[in-house]
């Protein structure tokens, strides 16, 4: 067996070359309109063949990331959007995206976030990020105070029959159910060691991750900062072939959780404004589902 594979429903390697370019596209490192680098300077990058390169080219395709044409190269044709009710620029970059939300969080002394979601990998790329970018920067600047940091995550039963992502034909049924428990798994798996690595790194003085499971189908996402801001989205459904890690292919219902816009929500001083009554209600619901829904893992 290939050792970048893992069985015909997915490989680390894929996911890992495949997530990191999502986020690259969403937070504006290959900006819309740009080009992705040539395919052997990404293999060289991630330390993965051109074979694998080529298959998370096809999948970011059949997204709707990007355009790839022969002789071309891949060019970026669609990002994440970010839509607020108070407009900022929160990232150094001057992008609107959910890992600077997330920096922007961590500045704090006492950072609490709860997400709601299909599954951890979008976060876990998020913390891969912060981390190698404050590694980076605090290399030339003074460091302040690491915060303590606590997350509650949840996510589907595993059991559940969730509605997407679904294969077209029932005999593809199973292929399709178990590449996404591999990938959700394997990205469940790494957030205690992104955590961990972030405290290593004296990035954060201390965690605490829990992580419960509830029978419900998301049909949202949402992330909440310190019961003060929110970021939320729908997953929106499409039909798209997946692409399994053999390089074949599968007509499926499926979303795309890192390019669905999202709408950015502040509780302020009136506790009756729109922003104020998002965030409690989101707030109000994931605490009734965290306690009365969910099961421990």
């Amino acid at each position: 067996m290939d050792a970048e594979r893992v069985g015909d429903g997915g490989g680390t390697e894929f996911d890992r070359v495949a997530g990191a370019l999502r986020i690259r596209i969403a937070d504006g490192t290959y900006p819309v309109n740009g080009t992705l680098p040539p395919q052997r300077a990404l293999a060289e990058e991630f330390g993965v063949s051109r074979d694998t390169v080529q298959r998370v080219i096809r999948e970011l395709t059949s997204e709707g990331w990007i355009e790839s044409r022969r002789g071309s190269g891949s060019r970026v044709i669609r990002s994440q959007r970010i839509e607020s009710s108070t407009p900022r620029r929160v990232h150094r970059g001057g992008a609107v995206t959910v890992g600077s939300f997330i920096e922007q969080a961590f500045g704090l002394q006492e950072v609490a976030l709860d997400v709601y979601t299909l599954t951890a990998e979008s976060l876990g790329m998020h913390l891969q990020m912060l981390q190698a970018e404050w590694v980076r920067v605090r290399r030339a600047e003074s460091h302040p105070t690491p915060p303590r940091v606590s997350v509650r995550l949840l996510l589907p039963s595993e059991d559940l029959e969730l509605p997407y992502p679904r294969a077209m034909h029932p005999g593809e049924a199973e292929t399709v159910r178990e590449r996404h428990l591999g990938i959700a798994r394997d990205a469940m798996a790494s957030l205690p060691r992104v955590l961990a690595s972030l405290q290593a790194s004296k990035l954060v003085e201390s965690f605490d991750l829990q992580v419960r499971h509830v029978a419900l189908p998301p049909a949202f996402k949402v992330y909440l900062f310190n019961e003060s801001e929110a970021l939320f989205g729908p997953y929106v459904v499409d039909e798209r072939p997946i692409v399994l890690d053999s390089g074949r292919e599968i007509e499926a219902l499926d979303v795309i959780g890192l390019g669905a816009t999202l709408t950015h929500h502040i509780r302020d001083d009136d506790p009756n404004s729109p922003g104020s009554t998002f965030v409690d209600s989101m707030q109000s619901w994931f605490n009734s589902a965290w306690d009365l829904l969910a099961e421990a893992t």
